[in-house]
């Protein structure tokens, strides 16, 4: 958000923070939502890198196309476990998931 857009809703009495603050999440909790949003980013790249679509990838897990959406979209209700299965049915591999997670991965977590 521009610094600018972030000065006007304060002047307006609105207050700004992360969604951890708001939603009062713990440490645990937030690695957990951004090792799925990592995942889910991973699923996305590797279905389109193969030229999957959404349906292909839902007949690969034996699943339908409207839970690969929820997949690919952070859904909450998805399990870790279905994500990992819609991981490796876009035929990507070990070390696609090792990348995810690291260099390649957005989040660029380092341990402390």
């Amino acid at each position: 958000m521009s610094t600018a857009k972030l000065k006007r809703l304060k002047a307006a009495g609105w207050k700004a923070g992360s969604a951890r603050d708001f939603l009062h999440l713990s440490e645990e909790e937030v690695m957990l939502a951004e090792l799925k949003l990592m995942l889910t980013d991973a699923i996305k790249a590797s279905r389109q890198k193969r030229g999957l679509s959404q349906l292909d990838l839902a007949r690969k897990m034996g699943s339908s196309q409207s839970r690969v959406a929820k997949i690919e979209a952070g859904d909450p209700s998805v399990s870790l476990d279905l994500i990992m299965r819609a991981f490796f049915a876009t035929g990507a591999t070990q070390r696609e998931l090792q990348l995810a997670f690291g260099a390649g991965g957005k989040a660029g977590w380092v341990a402390k």
